[in-house]
């Protein structure tokens, strides 16, 4: 009966995990088919409005391992339910927003529930058995990326029936109501780090983030070459090497960077970083491929609902291939999962840079990238929080997801200035734009994929369950184990080691 009552528990824990990565990935996305109704409604400029997504990046980017690293500390619930009122209180904000100053506000209030991302994968891992762990973590890494695919989709929809503001008032309606099922279900975390917040590192952190993704936000406006986005570029190289001695010499450093040394750590990284570039591009630009005007001779002149059906199919691969990836990592490792997600990732690529003239081909196209993202983004997950301690697991988890995001606004900006190279008479970009810009996406997916042979090979043990079902993903030998007392109480999950 105890056994029972643990395991509904544990799916009651999954489900408001879920939701609540559900609402904070799409407000990642929403917003970005409608800027130009939003454009309008403030009375803004282009270059201005784009600063709704870019200070929801930005903040995003700081918050989320800061957010990671007090769950740690004072207790991942705690600061679970505070995110999510930190979510809707900017959702709520946004909705009621009157001009473009107040929006950008409520966006960086938002941009706080990045630390959802972390904090679900060190509940999932203090809270989840074994047999259960690495199926978790799965499926929440891909409601994360399935998610930001769903707004594009859903936004069309919510505005012709009702108005932008709902794309506010629907996702915090859902927080809200996660954050008091949270509150109610979610118990204390048993695994905590004492210790207080070094706010140098934030600090740094914080700079050189911010001059890196205003630099590459940027570029294709003031030019790739002027003096402005060259400073800031610098900047971020002088800030970020600060804020790595800063946080080397720390007594209690934001980000370990011990940790963030370890082969299954930084191998991974540079995978997500990559698989970023690629995934937040095609979310970009896509929908504004198929939108063009039939005159240019590659566009289908479709509407923002039918622009964002074209990401259906990768949405919904990508949440189907996600939840039985820790099966594939099970049987064949982590790495080859991830190795074989990014190969796929880069056909799809492909298929879209050559072939498409047909809007069968975009479907192919978008359900190949969602299995192999899917893939990727579940194992690489997986592999984190496996290669990790306990109490290290919102830092790295959250290091992980912020890269990706970083890995988004770098491809943004790339296909920015490809695709607006070389523009038609009317000022629409040519098709040979978005051709290179597509084999470029491609080309960044192929670096993942020789990347992800770097990561460490995972050693599998064959293990059953306590109920006598197999596990879904064995624990292999770890680099770096949890602490002998939390390895007593609840047992060791298993990590990556090179062999």
């Amino acid at each position: 009966m105890a056994s029972e009552t643990r395991r509904t528990h544990h799916q009651v824990t999954f489900v408001v995990l879920a939701a609540s990565v559900t609402a904070y990935a799409l407000l990642q996305s929403l917003v970005t088919p409608v800027l130009p109704t939003i454009q309008a409604d403030l009375h803004t400029t282009q270059n201005t409005v784009t600063w709704v997504l870019t200070a929801y990046l930005l903040s995003a980017s700081i918050f989320t391992p800061i957010m990671g690293r007090i769950g740690d500390m004072v207790g991942k619930e705690r600061v679970f339910v505070a995110t999510l009122g930190a979510l809707a209180a900017g959702s709520l904000l946004a909705a009621l927003a009157t001009n473009v100053q107040v929006m950008i506000i409520a966006r960086v209030i938002q941009g706080i529930g990045g630390g959802v991302l972390p904090l679900a994968f060190g509940i999932v891992r203090d809270e989840f058995p074994r047999e259960k762990l690495n199926g978790a973590i799965g499926a929440i890494a891909s409601l994360s990326a399935v998610g930001a695919g769903l707004g594009i989709v859903l936004a069309g929809p919510i505005v012709n029936a009702l108005d932008y503001h709902w794309l506010f008032w629907l996702p915090m309606i859902v927080t809200i109501a996660a954050a008091v099922a949270a509150a109610v279900f979610i118990p204390r975390s048993p695994v905590r780090t004492p210790g207080r917040i070094s706010w140098a590192p934030a600090v740094l952190l914080s700079a050189w983030l911010v001059a890196l993704l205003v630099a590459l936000s940027q570029a294709p406006v003031w030019g790739w070459g002027s003096g402005k986005v060259i400073g800031l570029f610098t900047a971020a190289a002088v800030l970020a090497v600060g804020w790595v001695e800063v946080e080397r010499r720390s007594a209690m450093p934001l980000i370990d960077m011990t940790m963030m040394r370890r082969p299954a750590v930084w191998t991974n990284n540079l995978v997500a970083l990559l698989f970023g570039v690629g995934m937040y591009a095609v979310f970009a630009f896509l929908p504004e491929f198929v939108q063009s005007p039939k005159s240019t001779g590659y566009g289908f002149g479709a509407s923002i609902t039918q622009s964002g059906l074209i990401l259906l199919p990768m949405s919904i691969a990508m949440f189907l291939v996600g939840m039985v990836s820790s099966r594939f990592a099970a049987r064949f490792g982590g790495k080859v999962v991830v190795l074989v997600g990014a190969l796929v990732g880069t056909v799809s690529m492909a298929l879209l840079a050559f072939a498409h003239t047909q809007t069968w081909e975009l479907y192919l196209a978008t359900a190949i990238m969602g299995a192999g993202f899917g893939l990727a983004f579940a194992a690489m997950s997986s592999l984190i929080v496996s290669a990790v301690p306990a109490e290290q697991t919102g830092v790295a988890s959250g290091m992980n997801a912020n890269i990706r995001t970083i890995g988004g606004s770098i491809g943004a900006a790339l296909m920015a200035s490809v695709v607006t190279a070389s523009p038609a008479a009317d000022g629409l970009p040519r098709e040979a734009g978005y051709t290179h810009g597509f084999a470029m996406l491609g080309g960044a997916l192929l670096v993942a994929a020789l990347a992800a042979v770097l990561i460490p090979v995972t050693r599998h043990t064959s293990r059953i369950a306590v109920s006598g079902e197999p596990e879904l993903a064995a624990a292999p030998q770890v680099e770096a184990a949890a602490p002998a007392p939390v390895a007593a109480a609840r047992g060791t999950v298993g990590g990556d080691s090179a062999q």
